[in-house]
């Protein structure tokens, strides 16, 4: 076995790598760039390096670098996580001349399978079903259009060395094969530093369906079931779970044996992941085969007990896996959230800046549930532009599907990030979602169930009751607080009100309060709206999370103070609240709106990001639709079009600047 070990990677992965090195007693080594040098992954590991500045095409891409670390450190071997050096069958090589171990496949599995084109081709000749499309390289935009026509639109433009939905688009007509190839292409380069892509027909209404594999150097290999991603955003996995609520036990046969026989046709070493589109009939069909770990990997461990990092850092030291198939049980449910730096309310644009307040849900035990996270990052930690906008992936694991989904929202509602958008709101709402719940899904489901984008979400009558129940309580606890202060010109001396209004956005909730006392821990009797509510909860002041009981349901929301109010967060629900006198409620209705300003004649970068592009000048007529410019953030470029026909009046933004978030890019005649 290994004694020290190099992660070529950083962030969450790296951290969650070397927790598991250091349970196996291997010293660990990370690596960092100018961005990360105070990174969580630096501080956890034995050793650190420095290996450049933060664009990762100079520092974590950079093969020599890498190698250079390892020869400084004396690192053995080396984990290169997911991303960046991979899939890239040029690094392991280079690594084994220079005596190190690749803790991943062999070259020739990564030369088979790790490149889409190439992959499709050996699949296709191992009878293996694929779906229709052009598996050679296209040279240009022309060429695409004229084989998407023959294939039948849509169709799918893919980099051939793409992955994590980087170098993707779906183009539905003539048009957009052209723009998307452009992107992809684009994409393509500056992420992997290969600009190949091909086309396939695209699936409509499919499930993404995969299946996890290990195998070692002896000619064991063995699948450990699937893992269900079809909830996607951009072709980016945004959710997770093990096992698939679709696939019965026929289907998960065929589909892990399958992926057993193409692991065996490239003498396979390590884990990999197999990935099938499968339509609404269970058919399914190759898709590409990952020759790495996957991010989602967390909940095929905790249905299995096996840990996957382990395993790959075992077999790359020349073990024998210590379990057949037979020996292969699935256990109880697990569902993943990716936390995203985001704002889900701007349709997802990129968040950067720093995190001023980071409490995620407590690890462990959770009445049936477990809860597990996987982060990389720390309270005051700092977001960066420069790479992938994931915080944390967080899991829980329940004996049935459905408490597994109960329990991740739970988990949602406590975490609390503060700095910077994200997406745990949207998390929040998806599991409260009918469809989500009854696991109907496809890798359509956000376009088709937000067409518009994810709004806040408005609470209903009984959720409307329970807010109330949570903000006048909060309210009356840290009043009470107040009194208790030694050097308070006067205390109260009038009985406790009785009688409160309180506002929630634009609504205004009558509650009476009929039976207890203003303790910690809390507990009254309140009549909201005509129902009578026992509250109860252990909040203090100052707490972002409130955890009690309204009526006979348990609740866990966040709260964050605002001004002469709090801001709510439950369920997905994001509401301003106040608690006022009814006098103060009956003037409060009279208060003027302050109207947003008009911002019709401005084009405002939509999050903080790197100028790609102006694609206009001064005095032109772009008509609705038109591409106005291009940004880059956390590697996704992202179009910026014309809402409407105008007339291009200033340019204040040139291509290579960076901008801040609602910078003014241009203003319109």
């Amino acid at each position: 076995m290994f004694t020290k070990i190099l992660i070529a990677n950083r962030g969450e992965i790296a951290c969650r790598v070397i927790k598991t090195a250091r349970r196996m007693g291997i010293a660990t080594v990370a690596v960092y760039s100018d961005a990360d040098r105070d990174a969580l992954h630096v501080e956890m590991a034995d050793e650190a390096v420095h290996i450049g500045p933060a664009a990762a095409a100079e520092g974590y891409l950079v093969a020599e670098k890498i190698i250079d670390a390892c020869k400084k450190t004396g690192a053995q071997a080396v984990h290169p996580g997911y991303g960046f050096l991979s899939e890239r069958a040029s690094f392991c090589e280079a690594l084994e001349k220079e005596g190190i171990v690749f803790i991943g496949p062999k070259p020739k599995a990564i030369n088979a399978m790790g490149d889409k084109i190439e992959s499709k081709k050996f699949a296709s000749a191992a009878n293996v079903s694929t779906v229709p499309g052009y598996l050679g390289v296209i040279e240009n935009a022309e060429h695409a259009e004229k084989i998407a026509a023959e294939i039948g639109y849509p169709v799918m433009i893919k980099a051939s060395a793409g992955g994590g939905g980087k170098g993707m688009r779906i183009a539905w007509n003539q048009a957009e094969v052209r723009d998307g190839f452009d992107r992809a292409r684009s994409e393509a380069k500056s992420s992997f530093g290969d600009d190949r892509v091909f086309v396939e027909k695209y699936v409509v209404d499919p499930r993404h369906i995969e299946i996890q594999v290990l195998a070692d150097a002896h000619g064991n290999v063995v699948y450990l079931g699937e893992r269900e991603c079809s909830i996607q955003r951009r072709n980016q996995k945004v959710a997770e779970e093990a096992p698939s609520p679709f696939l019965d036990e026929a289907t998960r046969a065929a589909m892990g044996e399958q992926s057993v026989a193409l692991a065996r046709a490239v003498d396979y070493q390590s884990a990999g992941t197999v990935e099938f589109i499968v339509d609404r009939d269970r058919n399914f069909y190759f898709l590409e085969m990952n020759t790495r770990l996957q991010v989602e990997h967390p909940v095929t461990e905790l249905i299995t007990g096996i840990d996957l990092v382990e395993q790959m850092i075992r077999v790359a030291a020349g073990e024998k896996l210590p379990f057949a198939q037979k020996d292969i049980k699935l256990n109880g449910w697990a569902v993943e959230s990716r936390i995203y730096a985001e704002d889900p309310y701007r349709n997802f644009l990129p968040s950067i800046g720093r995190l001023t307040r980071y409490r995620p849900p407590q690890e462990g035990k959770a009445g049936n549930a477990i809860v597990r996270n996987d982060t990389g990052v720390f309270e005051g930690a700092e977001i960066s532009m420069y790479y992938d906008p994931m915080i944390a992936k967080l899991c829980t694991w329940a004996p049935a599907r459905a408490e597994a989904v109960e329990a991740m929202g739970e988990a949602l509602d406590g975490f609390v990030v503060d700095g910077i958008e994200h997406n745990v709101p949207f998390l929040s709402a998806l599991m409260k979602h009918p469809r989500w719940r009854e696991g109907r899904l496809s890798t359509g489901f956000i376009a088709e169930e937000y067409p518009d984008g994810f709004a806040p979400v408005m609470p209903d009558e009984s959720q409307r009751a329970t807010l109330a129940a949570i903000a006048l309580s909060a309210s009356l606890i840290e009043a009470n607080r107040r009194e208790t202060f030694a050097d308070r010109l006067r205390s109260a001396t009038d009985p406790l009100r009785d009688h409160w209004c309180v506002r929630l956005g634009d609504d205004y909730i009558d509650v009476r309060l009929l039976d207890g006392l203003v303790t910690v821990p809390f507990e009254m009797e309140m009549d909201i709206a005509g129902e009578t509510l026992n509250v109860v909860t252990d909040w203090r002041p100052g707490e972002p999370v409130w955890r009690g009981k309204v009526g006979k349901q348990p609740v866990t929301a966040q709260l964050r103070p605002i001004l002469n109010g709090v801001r709510l967060d439950w369920q997905g629900l994001s509401v301003k609240s106040k608690v006022l006198t009814p006098r103060h409620a009956e003037l409060d209705r009279l208060m003027p709106v302050k109207l947003p300003p008009d911002t019709s004649k401005l084009l405002l970068c939509p999050m903080p990001g790197l100028v790609v592009s102006i694609a206009v000048t001064v005095g032109q007529e772009v008509k609705a639709g038109e591409t106005l410019a291009i940004v880059e953030a956390m590697k996704m470029e992202n179009v910026l079009r014309a809402e409407r026909d105008l007339v291009v009046g200033v340019i204040n933004a040139k291509p290579g600047e960076s901008l801040a978030v609602d910078a003014v890019i241009m203003e319109f005649a």
